[in-house]
């Protein structure tokens, strides 16, 4: 027998073990390599500029759209929001396809870079709105810019090995997260600072002329810092590989969380695949693992977007009726929980049960987040009858209002944080384990 590498005793060994017993085996694992600081930090601070400037502009969205004035009936507000948002999500979607070949080409630090100068030029671009197209515009260019998240998955593939892999896949989802606490608060409490604070800010027209200016472009400073230290830091690991006829063999359609997706072996009918083909790849396994993850996706985009706008709507409208400040203060608490779910809990329970029972298990926890929701407006409405229809929901709640409405009131924000907790804590375990499932299908490094 031939002697093997590493990478094949994990992909074979651990592959046969796993299917053969539904117990993860915790005896005689490998000592895990240490992590590689130097590079991995540089990783994360070019990752941490995407999630906060996605999340900062979610305070204000619904009184940015109000505040261009573009519909007469104050229900259509909600629709032109979402639809602003949504124009972001669109547009990384049509393009984030092609980020990972262009890095395959040009290399991982030159893709990276080239994101982040986009990002950083049409966040600013975006802070200048004073109409709803040229919002739409920014955003949606915005949008086009944010490929990273793929290539930065790409990299961590590249500097981990099997022992470490599970804890720097977790650090991705936990940068988005603190990226999320950043920019909800930056947004809640920056934005229209002329009017939040005109001891301050008061005197400077150009922040009532743009008065989403400042959040934009503090925002955009964790930008320029993951820029800089991308240029003087991260290095290049795109891996080039020599070209390995690699076949699929016709039974390999039963396969674990850790099967490799292409196997060395010959088929039964002698005549292999391209190598690395397009068509190789889409092995039931990885079908399966796409499409979970798209319909994953999809359901933390929503659940990410359509809050801040259910949360600003009026309660007569189905909403909460927050402040700009309070969303940004509901999103931020709520997310600080995620420091402890990814750097101690997600760890030692993809240890105990695995990762694709992980997996399983987020996508079940958030579910009731979307069927609870929605009844917080009935609490609201109750609010909002008991003060006459008057401007409640403001930190802090004046004194007169607290003998009326201080138990519905404080019972709407500790169920708010319960289900948003509930909402981040399935995100973690699904779409943290989701990203190692998709590194464990690939059939080389060179292929992510």
């Amino acid at each position: 027998m031939h002697p093997r590498s590493n990478s094949h005793r994990h992909g074979d060994a651990d592959s046969e073990a796993e299917a053969s017993t539904s117990l993860p085996a915790t005896t005689g694992a490998p000592k895990e390599t240490p992590l590689p600081w130097t590079q991995l930090s540089a990783l994360l601070a070019v990752r941490l500029a995407e999630p906060i400037n996605f999340a900062l502009v979610m305070p204000f969205i619904y009184e940015m759209v109000e505040g261009f004035e573009v519909v007469k009936n104050p229900q259509d507000v909600s629709f032109y929001a979402g639809l602003l948002l949504t124009s972001y999500s669109i547009c990384q979607a049509i393009t984030i396809m092609y980020w990972g070949p262009l890095s395959d080409r040009i290399g991982r630090r030159p893709t990276l870079l080239m994101g982040l100068t986009g990002d950083l030029a049409t966040f600013v671009l975006f802070g200048l709105s004073k109409s709803y197209k040229w919002a739409i515009i920014t955003r949606s260019l915005n949008g086009f810019f944010a490929g990273n998240t793929a290539v930065v998955k790409s990299v961590v593939a590249e500097i981990s090995d099997d022992s470490n892999r599970p804890r720097m896949m977790a650090l991705l989802p936990l940068m988005w997260n603190i990226g999320v606490v950043a920019g909800s608060a930056i947004g809640g409490l920056l934005a229209d600072p002329a009017n939040q604070y005109p001891s301050i800010f008061g005197r400077f027209d150009i922040l009532r002329t743009y008065p989403y200016l400042l959040p934009c472009l503090v925002g955009s400073l964790t930008t320029a810092m993951g820029l800089f230290v991308g240029l003087f830091k991260l290095k290049e690991t795109l891996v080039i590989e020599p070209a390995v006829p690699d076949v699929v063999t016709q039974e390999a359609s039963i396969a674990t969380e850790t099967t490799h997706l292409v196997s060395t072996a010959p088929q039964q009918n002698g005549e292999p695949l391209p190598a690395h083909s397009m068509l190789s790849l889409l092995t039931p396994t990885s079908k399966f693992v796409m499409a979970t993850n798209v319909l994953m996706c999809l359901a933390i985009a929503m659940g990410d977007q359509i809050y801040p706008i259910f949360a600003a709507s009026a309660p007569a409208d189905g909403g909460l009726g927050f402040s700009t400040r309070d969303i940004g203060i509901s999103l931020s608490v709520s997310s600080v929980a995620v420091l402890y779910l990814q750097l101690v809990a997600y760890p030692k329970l993809v240890q105990k049960y695995g990762t694709l029972t992980c997996c399983q298990m987020g996508l079940k926890i958030m579910t009731p987040f979307f069927f609870a929701m929605p009844f917080l407006s009935l609490l609201s409405s109750s609010i909002e009858r008991i003060i006459a229809g008057k401007t409640f929901m403001r930190l802090p709640m004046p004194t007169d209002w607290m003998s009326f409405v201080g138990f519905e009131y404080c019972m709407l924000w500790i169920l708010l944080i319960g289900l948003l907790l509930v909402r981040i804590t399935g995100n973690v375990l699904a779409f943290t384990s989701l990203n190692l499932l998709v590194s464990n299908i690939a059939p080389s490094k060179a292929m992510l």
